[in-house]
């Protein structure tokens, strides 16, 4: 028995629109204000927002894709085009990173003059302009690993331009410009951190992982609970896309049970515990009576 709820494939599409343009503004601005003030804490963190800028507009693609209905070899639709833009989010934040890393250790090394009073200008501009961006992707992100993506992206730049705002306040006070590039490797752990998030997210989902709270053998046992259900094989769970589990399983049901019943109260059972909504269940009589409880390998190879 299967279902097909398959959840808002388009969650979030104006919260990203919004976000993207506030995200462009302020890059501009950043662009022009670093280069001025002589900053790499605000190059750095502008080359973090330029992958903001293409997350956000990847993941409004990747969501209009998405919405596109299942047909011809596409069985399941185009669901996890999203996961592949977050996908592709968290390598180019891995990638950021590295620069930063790279551009910090170097000026480290040779220390430039950096204009405090414009870095914690900007920076305080930067914290209200991504405030508001991560406001509008905290609720669609929480449905969808594509907006999650483009939402990471944003919250990191918040902690960032904090960081950048306490580094330009110390140049201020102190003279000594390497809070600068001491700021930008705090950006580049922030960046490290949310590009792992999505990569090992992602990573699961195209690798057909089961999903973390359905745990296979949580599910196989609860199944085994239900009347008549005497053995449960060929179990699969994974997920298709954001908010699109999916389940297929082989059941066998006592010779006097009555399969359609059992396969009725599974598809009920699984939908109101696990949230599995898509089901995909062979069931069929056992060829000889096994005792109520009975377990057998989950999946057979």
């Amino acid at each position: 028995m299967a279902g097909h709820h398959h959840g808002d494939a388009t969650a979030g599409r104006r919260p990203l629109a919004a976000a993207l343009a506030l995200i462009v503004g302020l890059l501009v601005a950043e662009v022009a204000v670093g280069i001025l003030a002589g900053s790499l804490a605000l190059l750095a963190d502008a080359g973090h927002m330029l992958t903001d800028a293409a997350a956000l507009a990847l993941a409004l693609v990747a969501a209009a894709v998405a919405q596109r209905p299942p047909g011809g070899s596409w069985t399941f639709g185009f669901r996890r085009v999203e996961i592949l833009a977050a996908l592709a989010n968290g390598i180019t934040l891995a990638l950021v990173g590295i620069w930063i890393v790279f551009a910090s250790v170097r000026r480290l090394i040779s220390p430039t003059d950096v204009h405090g009073g414009l870095v914690v200008a900007l920076a305080g501009a930067g914290i209200l302009v991504n405030l508001a961006a991560a406001a509008l992707l905290a609720g669609p992100s929480r449905k969808s690993l594509n907006v999650r993506g483009a939402f990471l992206h944003v919250a990191t730049d918040v902690a960032a331009f904090a960081g950048t705002a306490v580094a330009g306040a110390l140049i201020l006070i102190t003279g000594w410009d390497r809070f600068d590039p001491l700021a930008s490797l705090a950006v580049a752990v922030l960046i490290f951190w949310s590009s792992g998030v999505l990569l090992r997210e992602s990573s699961r989902i195209l690798l057909d992982v089961s999903p973390g709270e359905m745990p296979p053998e949580d599910i196989a046992e609860a199944m085994l609970a239900v009347p008549d259900v005497v053995e449960v094989h060929d179990l699969h769970v994974w997920t298709v896309g954001s908010g699109f589990p999916s389940l297929s399983a082989h059941v066998l049901v006592r010779p006097e049970g009555d399969c359609h019943e059992a396969r009725r109260e599974l598809a009920a059972m699984l939908a109101a515990r696990f949230g599995l909504e898509h089901t995909t269940l062979q069931v069929e009589h056992a060829r000889q009576q096994r005792p109520i409880g009975t377990e057998l390998p989950l999946a057979r190879p």
